[in-house]
């Protein structure tokens, strides 16, 4: 299993931390060229490795973390994203409802990225809590995935539980899903919440 994390600001490069410090190679893109963010992804880790946009969605799974009208420009990367998993880390604090055609904002994500299998995640934590070691007083930290796709979020919480999180399953994207995504200028009731599992 290939990823790669699309945008390297704030919480691209928390995402990055965490990859890194499992030790398992995920490349890196923004609108920058490669070459801009080479250093900054060597100072993390030599296993986080700075590639094109184009390259970088050769991966099997891609976490979107770039800011939330971008999506639209990381989907015309590819004709057809079949075969893929979309994270979506996005928030949409601030965009009108309307302006999502009435969409939970992932639902509005997923209409973009035609053929993928979309599972929102990783967006509720601020960039600077999800940089940091997720194993917490005898516990791990929670990351909430929803989807519309039931199939699609299995292999996204394996991932969640190989950076040391503790992955809560909240369905789909207008149900339990609703609680993580900010609508007009309120954010869902879990953004924000930096909950722990303790170990069973």
């Amino acid at each position: 299993m290939s990823y790669a994390i699309i945008g390297f600001g704030a919480v691209g490069q928390a995402l990055a931390h965490a990859f890194a410090r499992k030790n398992i190679d995920v490349a890196v893109a923004s609108r920058r060229p490669p070459e801009a963010l080479a250093p900054q992804a060597r100072a993390i880790k030599p296993t986080v490795v700075a590639k094109s946009l184009r390259d970088a969605v050769e991966a099997d799974t891609i976490i979107l973390a770039v800011p939330f009208w971008e999506h639209r420009e990381v989907a015309k990367a590819l004709p057809s994203w079949g075969g893929k998993t979309v994270i979506d880390a996005t928030n949409t604090f601030g965009v009108l409802p309307e302006e999502l055609d009435g969409l939970p904002s992932s639902a509005f994500v997923a209409k973009a990225f035609t053929g993928a299998k979309l599972v929102k995640g990783f967006n509720h934590l601020v960039a600077a809590t999800l940089a940091a070691d997720p194993i917490v007083e005898g516990g791990h930290r929670v990351v909430f995935l929803s989807s519309d796709d039931e199939d699609a979020i299995a292999p996204v919480a394996a991932l969640a539980k190989q950076l040391g999180f503790a992955p809560v399953k909240l369905g789909k994207l207008n149900e339990g899903g609703a609680l993580v995504h900010a609508r007009g200028r309120t954010w869902g009731q879990l953004i924000f919440q930096d909950l722990f599992k303790k170990e069973q």
